[in-house]
């Protein structure tokens, strides 16, 4: 837990939106909203993500398929949804949160967040990464 708690520390003290610490050591942050910090942190790293702590602000149906994926230990959401909580439930990921929402909204607060759309069909965490992976690489940056 003690790489949860510096993921979580180190999100807060640089207004990060995303951090990823494994055995004591930071080994990725990002500042980018969406899902694009997470898919780059995945590209990057890959399998040094297994077991690693992450913190991000947002964490909903599609960050927690993302952190299934990775098959990262512990995960901490300044904001999670109930989609969020169930994919880290049904996976045996540890989880911690801040503020519980019934779902992630779109930047404007209008509908449910694209991302979360995207990935509502997939119950196997590969296929949720492959559809986010190839939406991000074709369409449109937005949150």
């Amino acid at each position: 837990m003690r790489d949860l708690k510096l993921a979580e520390l180190r999100l807060k003290e640089k207004n990060l939106t995303l951090v990823i610490v494994k055995r004591g050591k930071i080994i990725f942050e990002a500042g980018t909203h969406s899902i694009t910090g997470f898919l780059q942190a995945i590209k990057k790293l890959k399998n040094e993500l297994i077991e690693s702590s992450v913190a991000d602000r947002i964490v909903g149906r599609a960050a927690a398929m993302l952190c299934v994926y990775s098959k990262v230990a512990s995960v901490f959401a300044v904001t999670i949804s109930e989609e969020g909580i169930k994919v880290l439930e049904e996976n045996h990921v540890f989880y911690r949160f801040e503020n519980h929402v019934p779902n992630i909204l779109n930047e404007n607060k209008t509908d449910i967040c694209p991302f979360e759309k995207l990935t509502a069909g997939f119950a196997d965490p590969k296929d949720a990464y492959e559809k986010l992976k190839s939406f991000m690489e074709s369409g449109p940056q937005f949150a």
